[in-house]
């Protein structure tokens, strides 16, 4: 399958008070804002610390159930071990701690390349779309 994150050094996430960007509370509910998304090109979610996994939930629900389509990107305490459920739950790119080596981070990527159930990103289950395949298979 081989999707993923894409990993910003901490120096390079810019939070320059551009009008496309909003930074969500992370104790908003997405469903509740009002605010048009359509011109809104990436949204920031904060984790304040590990243990809160508010911005997960908000995730899921910016992709599935808003349809947003711009950058979520992961701010705040990320975790490495944490970046392929970010990615599952519909984030797109995620700022990594100063001292966290990228290709750490990238090779949680390398260690699951695909998942049974289906996610924010992909929301058919691999059993569907295995037996899919399998059904369009010419029979010998």
């Amino acid at each position: 399958m081989n999707r993923t994150l894409q990993l910003i050094a901490a120096e390079d996430h810019v939070d320059d008070g551009d009008p496309s960007v909003l930074q969500l509370p992370n104790d908003a509910d997405p469903l509740a804002i009002e605010i048009c998304l359509s011109d809104v090109e990436r949204i920031d979610l904060n984790f304040p610390k590990f243990t809160d996994g508010r911005a997960f939930s908000q995730a899921y629900l910016l992709r599935r159930r808003l349809g947003f389509k711009g950058d979520i990107r992961a701010t705040g305490d990320v975790l490495i071990d944490q970046l392929v459920q970010m990615q599952r739950s519909g984030f797109s790119s995620a700022v990594l701690k100063e001292g966290v080596d990228a290709g750490d981070a990238q090779r949680q990527f390398d260690r699951f390349g695909d998942f049974y159930q289906g996610d924010a990103v992909q929301p058919t289950p691999h059993f569907v779309a295995a037996g899919s395949e399998a059904a369009s298979q010419p029979t010998t």
